[in-house]
């Protein structure tokens, strides 16, 4: 039995063992690039939200009493960031991912602001390396990971339909893609 026959289980086993191992990582990786490479359509870790409210007239002179009575209209939790007047007829009440305008003459509300997509969110964190440190690591090991299934692939089938054959041809088909696309765009 020559040597690469006798290797060949080994390959095959450890490449089946690393691509179960990598699912996970591949599945939040290509999601979230998927969501990155279309962040010009939509903001791929928060959806916008803008609801109207209507409070109850007369309202009350203070600023802070307006403003709490938006907070409860709203549905909102916690105390403000910032309560300020826009202007005469617009109170502002500030939390961390929304603002309340209220027109203090019609007692008018528009909410604005925005709710995290939570797995989106999570997945662009992660893949956009927001998290740092030990991360880094985690993702470095599993481009390592990824070149070693790559570089495995290689070598799973033997003869016309492996690396001798059209796998050749298939694996260099791959390779032009990029290149193509550099020459064809003019590149960084």
């Amino acid at each position: 039995m020559s040597r690469a026959r006798s290797l060949r289980p080994w390959v095959r086993a450890l490449h089946r063992d690393a691509g179960y191992f990598v699912v996970g990582l591949t599945v939040i990786y290509a999601v979230s690039g998927l969501a990155v490479n279309h962040i010009a359509d939509f903001d791929p870790s928060f959806s916008q939200l803008e609801r109207t409210h209507q409070l109850p007239l007369p309202l009350p002179v203070d600023d802070d009493a307006v403003a709490a009575l938006a907070q409860r209209h709203a549905g909102i939790e916690g105390a403000p960031e910032e309560v300020h007047r826009a202007d005469d007829s617009q109170l502002d009440v500030v939390f961390a991912e929304r603002t309340l305008h209220v027109d203090t003459r019609t007692g008018a509300v528009l909410e604005q602001g925005q709710s995290p997509r939570f797995f989106l969110r999570v997945a662009n964190w992660l893949h956009l390396n927001r998290g740092k440190r030990a991360w880094t690591f985690i993702a470095d090991g599993y481009a390592i990971l990824l070149l070693g299934l790559a570089l495995s692939g290689l070598f799973m089938l033997p003869g016309r339909k492996g690396l001798g054959g059209r796998g050749a041809v298939i694996a260099g088909l791959g390779v032009l893609v990029p290149v193509v696309y550099v020459l064809w765009s003019g590149g960084p």
